[in-house]
Formats: structure tokens, C-alpha cells, sequence
């Protein structure tokens, strides 16, 4: 019997309405570098943005959004190693001037939400150790010490109906996909 197949996603494409802004913004506050660029198959221009060697691009950038079209992107979201790296990106956005922060935590990760120029929602965030029943919310406070950040956490999951250790959680979701 073959292995069922898992796709993984790997990138996500927006249609923008200032290609020009948003490689600014994207290569700015996430560090993402432009690995080609071009033509569009429907006119004007597309980029391709990614942060790591491995991926030639995680996020495309292509001209075309009508001026007056909302966007319809729930959220991109981007993991980051650590809290003092969600705590750099953070203090960049802040930088940056953007004011629509939401800082949270889902249990299973410490995430701050905020929009790109064009009104798309970002998330940032890192893993945690922890696992409970989503969706899960619940404010956090990044300019805290990274330890209190930590422990106010996992008290927080500890006490949530459904808490596991995330090794836990891994297996149940494990024994599920091999039951596919």
C-alpha cells in the first residue's frame, strides 16, 4: 500500500495594489529578500519574496488588485524561532509606525497580529511546548520579560480544559493520520 500523500504548504500569492510598497514592507519588517521578479502572465508585475535558501519563494507579490477591492486573505502567517525573535519583529512593526497590533497567545503559540500596507493581516508568532482546544486566545503583553511571558503561558494552558503537553497532542494527531 503507497503512503498517503501530505502536502505541505509552501508559499501564498497576493494581488497587490502597489507591488513597489509592499516589497518595501515585506523585505523591510520581515527581513524577506526579493529571489526573482517579473512580468506577470496578466500584465504588470510579479515578485517572488522569501527568508529562506531552501524556499525560492514563500510569498508572491503580483500587481493587479483593483483599487477599490478589499483583500481577501485571512491571514499569512510567519514562524519565528523564538520570543526574542517575535519580540524583534514586533518592536520593528512598532517602528514602523503600524498601531493595529493584537498581541495573543493560542496556548500552542505566542503570536502579534497586524496588516501590511494594504490592509492584509500578518501574524508573527513562535511554538510552544503546550497544546489546548482551538480557537484559543488570550492577551498577552510582549514588552514583559520573556521568562514571565513564558510562565504566564503555560499557567494559562495548565488551567485550560483539554491542556496536553504538545508531544502528546503530536501523537493523537499522528495516530489519526495514520489511520487515513
Amino acid at each position: 500500500m503507497s503512503s498517503p500523500i501530505r502536502p505541505q504548504l509552501s508559499h501564498a500569492g497576493i494581488y497587490t495594489r502597489d507591488v513597489g510598497n509592499m516589497v518595501d514592507f515585506y523585505t523591510r519588517i520581515l527581513g524577506l529578500v526579493v529571489s526573482d521578479r517579473g512580468p506577470a502572465r496578466s500584465g504588470g508585475e510579479i515578485v517572488f519574496l522569501t527568508a529562506h535558501q531552501d524556499h525560492h519563494h514563500q510569498v508572491v507579490l503580483v500587481s493587479g488588485r483593483s483599487p477599490d477591492a478589499g483583500t481577501t486573505v485571512q491571514q499569512l502567517s510567519f514562524k519565528v524561532a523564538d520570543l526574542d525573535q517575535v519580540k524583534t519583529l514586533y518592536r520593528r512593526v512598532v517602528d514602523y509606525g503600524i498601531g493595529e497590533i493584537r498581541q495573543v497567545t493560542h496556548g500552542n503559540a505566542l503570536s502579534f497580529y497586524f496588516p501590511d500596507p494594504e490592509g492584509n493581516t500578518l501574524e508573527v508568532y513562535m511554538d510552544t511546548p503546550w497544546y489546548v482546544p482551538q480557537p484559543h486566545g488570550v492577551p498577552i503583553d510582549l514588552a514583559l520579560p520573556n521568562e514571565e511571558i513564558i510562565a504566564r503561558c503555560e499557567e494559562h494552558c495548565r488551567a485550560t480544559p483539554g491542556f496536553l503537553p504538545l508531544d502528546q497532542w503530536q501523537g493523537r494527531i499522528s495516530d489519526r493520520l495514520g489511520k487515513a
